[in-house]
């Protein structure tokens, strides 16, 4: 079993199950450096994000559209800080985490 240390960090960042709830996110998938997920409907088309744990101890997000098996990067981040997550999750988005 591969160590998910990693991808349980970003989602309790993320806000654990109150980040599911919020932005309907299925198909939650971690490996030992990264998390990403489908999300919901939202404003901004996008359909998954992938966060990942860069060298630095930082994160990279990318925010993709999946439409008739074509994947596009939307837009993508690098070294963001963990308090930083929610903020650009949300400004990408159009989903909020928080009520």
């Amino acid at each position: 079993m591969a160590n998910m240390e990693v991808a349980q960090t970003i989602l309790h960042q993320l806000g654990d199950r109150k980040f599911i709830v919020m932005t309907g996110a299925k198909n939650l998938i971690g490996s030992h450096n990264s998390f990403s997920c489908k999300i919901g409907r939202n404003s901004k088309a996008i359909s998954h994000v992938k966060i990942t744990l860069n060298s630095k101890d930082l994160y990279d997000i990318e925010f993709i559209r999946i439409r008739k098996y074509e994947a596009k990067i939307i837009n993508s981040y690098n070294d963001i800080y963990c308090d930083q997550l929610k903020d650009i999750f949300e400004e990408n988005t159009g989903l909020y985490l928080t009520l």
